[in-house]
């Protein structure tokens, strides 16, 4: 089940909800009691673990071996 990060507009405190995407829309007071907030956009890649960045592979030469004889 997907979820959702959201933000109290009245106390600025940012929190998450598990629920189905058909529920996504629903509104959604903060844990505090405020009713106004706002779902924020997030992406798939910040949502979760990062992945390792790519380590440069070696080769030498101007352009990793390829054009230099």
């Amino acid at each position: 089940m997907p979820r959702y990060e959201y933000r109290c507009r009245s106390c600025g405190d940012t929190f998450e909800v598990t629920r189905s995407m058909s529920e996504s829309s629903i509104d959604t007071p903060c844990p505090q009691g405020h009713d106004d907030t706002v779902k924020l956009l997030t992406t798939l890649g910040l949502a979760g673990k990062s992945a390792p960045a790519p380590q440069p592979q070696g080769g030498g030469g101007c352009c990793g071996g390829g054009c230099c004889s």
